[in-house]
């Protein structure tokens, strides 16, 4: 007999109906929120750390933290086709089939984490060398690494639950699970540090036992709560295999874009010293603490269009994306403003000094007003993901880590390490727009590509989007 999910929890579609703005303000900062736990780990690390009043160490913190967010960015990519498989299963009322993605899932997420930890650990030293550390800023971050790099598959697992939770449009439960890992290192942290004197180990250990609490958490809510997991047969899960990988193996690729353009910029800023290294960690904190909400888009967005798409709401679809690109514009100009007015004691709370200090003051003035266009192309990489074109994100994610950055970094470096910052946001902008462009073109194509799919397609009498193109989608 199957388990009747918990009293008062939504069972059934929960983005079909209601306002589509809602739906996105919602997500996106209850999403926030569940990242802003996330980032607060390794924020509330380097300020413990900065306390303890040697630079090396918080650069050694970057250069950890550059590597380990290839894992975060394959564990997001694999997310991301856990989430939209199972939402359009939801949206189309397949409830067998939503259960049978969710768990097969969690199959995929668990043995792709392991096989990534066994590499990442062999190749600490090598990759380290590739982003210039050196000395004991190498010693310190390597010993870091080998800590924390075995919890990948708990990371992972955590994650893939949060995101299996967003699909059935349980928002609420979703940044629970990630909430609890950002106030349990708030307590842990400072202990392991200085109570029990263990430095920057200590650091590494509050990391993988918040990572335990983060699977805890997200599976009493996709298992117990909601009843949303079955664990697949051979049959489905090989059936399910190749509708997961097309999603999965193009999402995986655009995440790890990012962390190549990061890593690129680091080893650009490590030619001008540790204090300009220092400077990048900080800025690196800074970006998804304040653009949390940017950040959460690609994943509280891509529900309520997988989940409108597999019902045919096409309207509703692009009602979405045009309330998505609002959300952004308006939250971005918002905290660009508050980041200028708060940036001398950003500086001050970190105690950053030299090359370190000038980064973040040209960031907080500057630079961080092209997370708009970082915005756009996350709402596009949501649509693409979501809408049977992952390959899209892929190249707009790669064209931006490359072309988007190197050039444009090369160029900024001729003005110090702040250039290099600039040059990045510069090119980052270029192909958000690109990406905006190509989303349109995604949309204006959905009435025929569902029809190829055999999705049959709503037509409200009067279009609701000042973007229709009365067939029931177009951006």
């Amino acid at each position: 007999m199957a388990k009747t999910p918990a009293k008062g929890v939504q069972n059934g579609p929960a983005f079909l109906t209601g306002s589509t703005m809602r739906h996105v303000v919602v997500m996106s900062t209850t999403g926030a929120l569940g990242l802003v736990a996330i980032f607060l780990v390794d924020l509330a690390n380097l300020f413990y750390i900065s306390l303890l009043g040697q630079q090396e160490l918080a650069a050694a913190i970057g250069y950890a933290s550059t590597i380990m967010f290839f894992a975060v960015s394959v564990c997001i990519g694999l997310t991301i086709a856990a989430g939209a498989l199972t939402a359009r299963a939801i949206g189309s009322g397949n409830e067998r089939r939503a259960k049978a993605y969710a768990g097969a899932s969690l199959i995929f997420m668990l043995v792709m984490a392991i096989i990534m930890a066994v590499v990442l650990f062999t190749l600490i030293g090598w990759s380290l060398d590739l982003l210039g550390a050196k000395g004991r800023t190498k010693e310190i971050a390597a010993g870091f690494m080998a800590i924390t790099i075995p919890s990948i598959p708990l990371l992972g697992i955590g994650m893939a639950s949060a995101g299996l939770l967003r699909a059935k449009g349980d928002a609420k439960r979703a940044m629970y699970v990630t909430l609890s890992s950002g106030l349990s290192a708030a307590a842990i942290d400072p202990l392991l540090i200085f109570y029990f004197d263990l430095g920057i180990t200590g650091a590494a250990i509050s990391v993988v036992i918040v990572r335990v609490l983060f699977v805890i958490v997200g599976l009493h809510g996709t298992v117990r709560v909601h009843d949303m997991v079955r664990m697949p047969s051979g049959e489905e899960l090989h059936a399910f295999t190749a509708p997961f990988l097309r999603i999965a193996g193009p999402a995986v690729l655009t995440q790890v874009a990012t962390p190549v353009g990061n890593a690129y910029v680091t080893g650009a800023i490590a030619g001008f010293g540790d204090d300009a290294v220092a400077g990048w960690a900080i800025v690196g904190r800074i970006i998804p603490l304040a653009f949390a909400a940017i950040f959460a888009l690609s994943g509280a967005v891509g529900p309520i269009l997988a989940q409108n798409y597999g019902a045919g709401r096409l309207d509703r679809v692009n009602s979405a994306m045009r309330d998505s690109l609002v959300f952004t514009l308006v939250y971005v100009v918002a905290m660009w403003g508050l980041l200028a007015l708060l940036k001398d004691l950003i500086i001050f709370v970190f105690g950053a000094k030299g090359d370190a200090q000038q980064m973040i003051a040209v960031f907080c003035y500057l630079v961080a007003g092209t997370q708009i266009f970082a915005g756009f192309l996350f709402v596009a990489n949501a649509a693409f993901n979501n809408l049977d074109h992952p390959i899209y994100s892929t190249f707009f994610n790669w064209g931006r880590a490359t072309l988007g950055v190197i050039p444009f970094a090369h160029v900024g470096s001729r003005w110090g390490a702040e250039g290099i910052i600039i040059g990045w946001g510069l090119g980052g902008a270029l192909f958000g727009i690109l990406a905006l462009v190509a989303c349109h073109v995604v949309l204006r194509s959905l009435p025929r590509q569902a029809a190829k799919e055999g999705i049959s397609v709503y037509v409200p009498a009067v279009a609701n989007s000042p973007f229709s193109s009365g067939r029931g989608a177009g951006l």
